[in-house]
């Protein structure tokens, strides 16, 4: 592992849960409305699994692995010039993953907030915050997620509070009226989100001696399981059956927020939850693509290279999507199929190739 220095479980844990829910809060509920409809809050239960098996499978090829990332151990598992090509696709993957990330955060701000700022401006400068961090390595990045998440978790939980007034329960009746299909369905679009949980697998190795990598990873499934599935069954109880119609059903709800017209226009709330956990979503995204570049290319300090990927990752971020309509069509569409090849069907095949290969060795001797 390039950088030696390491983080505690209960770091990892935070690193993740804000990269998962910095650009699902806002965007899921519009996504996983369109096709569960009411059950949209249930939704997440059944992505949460694909979330607890890719934890799982990372940590046992990290068990198998340790001290390595899926860069360096596919080589081992499958051969040099396959071990490379699944590299690059992984490596491929994340910089477009991030890419969009990035413009969902400048599609957002300059849409609410910052309408005349050139969007090239919106993005060049949260990625060159980003870069930053990323060169302080991962200790500087989990002691921000450290600062950041508590204070976001507090903003979202008062945000849920002051909502309650406005609540309407019947919104989410009948429960499962078609069946379980809808919110299964809806299940299968949040997975996007969940599988993005194979990220523990550059961040094991940083742990150091002794930590419960897969119990606080599991942890972190379980936080994002009950953040998104909150956010999307207040929504639904505000909104209704025109959640899908908003395009950021919760910004939406926090304009509903009015206590004897003084306590309202509450959106710069949102906007400092989005920012904060857009920053750590990007950061640790950026990270994982220069240690993985660096390890593909057999390099010895990954540091070199955070400039020019940062450069690089806003030049994909303008190219990746002409509007935000077409970034969530994608995620509702094809991104999920995308997410399986990465996070589940190459990572089972590695996991399935070296307990064979463990088993063969176990024979020979």
């Amino acid at each position: 592992m390039m950088d030696k220095v390491r983080i505690s479980a209960m770091q990892m844990a935070i690193l993740l849960y804000a990269t998962i829910m910095a650009t699902a809060v806002l965007i899921a509920p519009s996504v996983i409305g369109k096709f569960a409809k009411q059950d949209m809050w249930i939704s997440p239960v059944w992505g949460a699994i694909t979330g607890f098996l890719t934890v799982f499978i990372a940590y046992r090829l990290n068990k198998a692995y340790p001290e390595q990332t899926i860069i360096q151990y596919s080589e081992k598992i499958v051969g040099r010039i396959p071990g490379k090509l699944i590299g690059f696709l992984f490596l491929v993957y994340y910089l477009h993953l991030n890419a969009i990330s990035l413009r969902e955060y400048g599609e957002f701000v300059k849409g609410n907030f910052l309408i005349e700022t050139p969007m090239v401006i919106l993005l060049g400068t949260m990625a060159f915050v980003c870069v930053f961090a990323v060169r302080g390595g991962i200790e500087a990045m989990a002691r921000s997620a450290q600062i950041f998440v508590p204070l976001v978790i507090v903003l979202f939980l008062f945000i849920a509070i002051m909502l309650i007034p406005d609540l309407k329960p019947k919104n989410m009746l009948p429960v499962m009226e078609n069946g379980p299909g809808p919110s299964i369905m809806g299940g299968f679009i949040s997975s996007s989100w969940f599988m993005q949980f194979f990220l523990i697998a550059f961040l094991l190795p940083s742990l150091g001696k002794g930590e419960k990598g897969l119990k606080w990873g599991s942890l972190s499934v379980i936080a994002v399981m009950v953040t998104l599935a909150i956010s999307n069954l207040f929504s639904l109880l505000l909104l209704g059956d025109i959640t899908s119609t908003f395009v950021y059903p919760v910004m939406s709800a926090v304009r509903f927020i009015s206590i004897a017209e003084f306590l309202q226009h509450l959106e710069s709330i949102v906007m400092a939850i989005w920012v904060a956990g857009t920053f750590v979503k990007i950061a640790v995204f950026h990270y994982v693509l220069v240690i993985g570049t660096a390890q593909w290319l057999n390099l010895s300090d990954y540091k070199q290279l955070v400039y020019p990927l940062g450069f690089l990752l806003v030049i994909v971020a303008i190219w990746s999507a002409p509007n935000l309509q077409k970034v969530a069509h994608v995620l509702a569409t094809t991104w999920p199929f995308y997410d399986i090849l990465v996070h589940v069907l190459i990572p089972v095949l590695l996991l399935f190739v070296a307990m064979i290969r463990k088993k063969a060795t176990k024979g020979s001797n």
